[in-house]
């Protein structure tokens, strides 16, 4: 693995011919979620089966959080006062409605990173698949429903529709665009609920989601990574 700055950003590379993202293989871009260190989604790349020569690509989240850990990072920062409220008063969240402030930023500094990487990487969209878990797999949706590239897939790992005025009317451009999207039943984070509602929504417009539900919290299980294994086997090695 070797790490590097691209659009701004500081990302690890690794996979490839060498291990450090060198060839020209196949691209999976994944963001982790709030409050993990930036490095917090590299070991998938060791137990994801995926074609020979698959290059793995972990951009980090700039916001360094005041809470926890001090390698915990964010992509946007949230209302955790809000949370602690809701959970006291048996409240499920519901973000659908919710547009964060940091969204619109961090959706231009993910989208400089993927366009960086074609010139830079010799990334080819249709064999670049995008996705990340929990905070990372919200922002990854709304990247690619932001972009027109032709992204071979998306993954969402414990992710909630979020932003459904601007996410709503983009996601028909996107019909036909294979999705995995994994949840925990017992997902205390982000509620199942708000994932069924990505899920229909996707699914409604056209885009073809491939849907997982786990007896579990929030978290990636390992069905979860044997399934993925098998859809980026079918999306990368055929477009």
């Amino acid at each position: 693995m070797r790490t590097v700055r691209v659009a701004d950003l500081t990302v690890r590379l690794s996979g490839g011919t060498d291990g450090n993202g060198g060839g020209q293989g196949p691209l999976v871009v994944l963001l982790h979620g709030l409050g993990a260190p930036g490095d917090d989604l590299v070991p998938l790349a060791e137990v994801i089966d995926v074609p020979a020569g698959t290059r793995w690509l972990f951009p980090e989240g700039p916001l360094s959080l005041s809470f926890g850990p001090s390698e915990a990072r964010a992509w946007w920062m949230i209302d955790m006062a809000r949370i602690a409220q809701d959970r006291a008063a048996g409240r499920v969240r519901d973000l659908s409605q919710d547009i964060p402030k940091g969204l619109a930023p961090m959706r231009e500094k993910l989208l400089a990173v993927l366009k960086e990487i074609e010139q830079q990487l010799g990334a080819d969209p249709r064999k670049t698949v995008l996705g990340g878990f929990s905070q990372g797999a919200m922002l990854s949706c709304d990247a690619v429903l932001h972009s027109d590239r032709p992204y071979a897939g998306l993954i969402l790992l414990s992710g909630n529709l979020l932003a459904q005025p601007l996410w709503g009317p983009l996601m028909p451009k996107r019909k036909g665009l294979p999705v995995f999207q994994s949840h925990g039943l017992q997902d205390e984070i982000l509620p199942y609920i708000g994932a069924e509602r990505l899920r229909d929504a996707l699914s409604q417009a056209g885009l073809a989601v491939e849907w997982h539900r786990f007896r579990g919290g929030h978290e990636i299980p390992e069905p979860v990574v044997q399934r993925l294994g098998l859809f980026l086997t079918n999306v990368l090695a055929h477009p």
